[in-house]
Parts: C-alpha cells; structure tokens; sequence
C-alpha cells in the first residue's frame, strides 16, 4: 500500500526539476485542462493506473492523441532499487529515478495529460462500459477506458541477505544487468530446466558460474548440459549470502562451507499487487516453470477482451520483464485504447 502520508502528494524523484517537487496532489497537469480534454462529467477519456515505463509509455501515447488521461502513480516501481537501467536505447546506463523523471518532465508538455500520486485500492466497470475506480486518498476517477500498468510483486527466495543486495549483485535479469557484473563469478539460484537454462545463459558474461539448487536435484540430462556447458552444480541447502555492506563475496550452505561468487541470478516469481485486474473482469495467467509471471492475458495491443480495458508492462508481459518491453506494450496498449475510442465516437 502507498504510504498514507504520500497519498496525494508529489513523489520526488532524485534529480527531477524543482517544479515537481512541490507539495500537493498533481506531478505533472494543471487543473484546467486544454480543449484537447474534451471530457465530460467528470469522466476521463483513459486512466492509467501506473506510473512506471508502460504506464508513462500509454500516457504519452494518448497524449499525443489528444486524450483526457489520468495516471495514477503510486510510485513504487520494481526498478528503482537498480543502479542503472541496462538496454534501454537512449537510456543505457541512466538511473531508474532519472529516467522517470524526465518521462513526466516530457508529459508535461501535453495538457491533456496529469498524472496524480496516489494509489487504485479498488474499481468496477459500470453498466454503461465506463470505468470507475477508487483512490487511497479519498478520490474516485471515472474513465471510458483504462490501461493497467501497476507493475508487479517480485517473490524471491527467502535467503538471508538476499533482499538488501537485490537491485545490485543479486539480479533477475542479465540482459539488463549481465554487462556491469561481467566476468565476476556468478552463481544461479533456481531449480529445474529455467535453472539449467539461466546458468547456461550466463556464459555470455563469465566463464565461472554455478547452479546453486538449494537443495534440490536435477535430473540425469540436466545434468549432462551443465557439464556439456561447462557449468558447476551444487546442490547444498542455502544458509546465506555474506559479504561487506550489500557487495556479495560468498554463498553460504547450511551444513557448512561456502562457494565464492560475485554476483547471483536469482528466479524471481512475478505476482499481481492487487485484485483490481480481477475486479475490472480480466483474466490472469498462473506463473509456470519457466516465465514464473502471473500475467493479465491480453493480446498483442494489450487488449484484455473486456472492452475498454487494457494492460501493459509487467503485469501483462509474455516476456521476461524489462523496461524495454514495458515502454513497447505502454505505446500498444495506449494507441489501441485511442483507436477504440475513436471507433466509439470520441473524437
């Protein structure tokens, strides 16, 4: 839940401009919208719930087309532990706080566009096909359409001194992270064939890594492709990570003795932050051996098949996560939120 204290207040992000900064509801919007917002009642043309990568990416979109749109943004996006984004083109490299902070310093171009903080603790589709959803800060918002980009829930292991080296040497993705931790020796915490895969996978970053299965087996095969792929395994129960302040220098096993390693891949299990999927009427996809997200299902424009209602990021992703895929899905599931607006007789 967003801190009662933070309802309804700015977020600040380290390195965004003094304008957004000060205290009260809106980031980024003025109360008087533009002629662009054509709404009516009160009701919004979109609502984004969200203000990570995809959600930023849809209000953008919508945007630019001249939709009355209102993200909620509770300010809690998975990313922000990182030190640095990795594979975002014309982002590689920049801290997650600046990235989005000049999201929202672009939004503000388009008057159309406000982006509050609070949190969605809860939403219906009415009778008439119109959304309403309610605000933890007391609030309602009412929109013909809404894009749901809450971002997700990260499970991992629980390892002592796991959580508070997560973001750093303690990874999920190497695509996104493999480059700055490369030719450390890394471990691999997960078991069956993602386990097998990701530490294979992890050759392209050093030539040192083991699977650490924490007490689990593998099977005959798997074990022949580690060894064919020049992999270690080991089996041992897991007791700890251990290392100065939050670097990692060793794993340590429960029965004793420990393997040295600089940095570890670890399985996370993606779930919902919240029942709003389910309560908008969404369907969701249960976490499997090797995706491990509980997925909103929706089709390639982000389409949930309950009308006017869309997903992105995330919360939606077929994909492993990354930010490039979620700022991809926020432009598709925004423009086809627009396209099915106009279709419905909004201009």
């Amino acid at each position: 839940m967003l801190d009662p204290a933070e309802q309804g207040r700015t977020i600040a992000y380290p390195g965004e401009p003094l304008a957004y900064r000060r205290g009260g509801r809106r980031l980024v919007g003025s109360t008087h919208m533009s002629d662009n917002d054509r709404s009516d009642s009160g009701i919004r043309d979109c609502l984004v719930v969200g203000g990570g990568a995809a959600g930023l990416s849809a209000a953008l979109t919508l945007g630019r087309a001249r939709r009355a749109t209102l993200v909620v943004d509770a300010g809690r996006q998975s990313n922000l532990v990182a030190a640095g984004i990795g594979g975002l083109l014309g982002h590689d490299g920049r801290t997650p706080a600046g990235y989005y902070a000049a999201a929202r310093t672009e939004l503000a171009a388009y008057p159309s566009v406000e982006v509050v903080a609070d949190e969605v603790t809860g939403g219906r589709r009415e009778d008439d096909g119109t959304f309403t959803v309610t605000l933890g800060g007391g609030g309602v918002g009412r929109a013909r359409s809404v894009v749901l980009a809450p971002g997700m829930e990260y499970r991992h292991p629980a390892v002592p001194g796991l959580r508070e080296r997560w973001g750093g040497p303690v990874f999920h993705c190497p695509f996104c992270h493999g480059w700055e931790l490369r030719e450390r020796p890394m471990g691999v915490l997960a078991r069956g064939a993602v386990g097998v895969h990701g530490a294979l996978n992890l050759r392209a970053w050093t030539g040192r890594v083991t699977l650490l299965t924490n007490g689990a087996g593998v099977t005959a095969e798997q074990r022949r492709q580690l060894a064919g792929g020049g992999v270690g395994l080991d089996e041992r129960p897991i007791a700890a990570l251990d290392g100065p302040g939050t670097a990692l220098r060793a794993v340590v096993f429960a029965g004793g003795g420990e393997l040295a390693i600089g940095a570890l891949l670890v399985k996370a299990t993606l779930y919902q932050r919240s029942p709003l999927a389910r309560e908008l009427g969404a369907t969701l996809i249960e976490p499997d051996e090797m995706l491990s997200v509980q997925a909103i299902r929706v089709d390639a424009m982000g389409r949930t098949g309950v009308p006017g209602l869309y997903a992105a990021g995330d919360a939606a992703t077929s994909v492993p996560p990354s930010l490039a895929a979620a700022v991809a899905s926020g432009h598709l599931a925004g423009a086809a939120a627009s396209v099915q607006l106009a279709v419905a007789g909004r201009r």
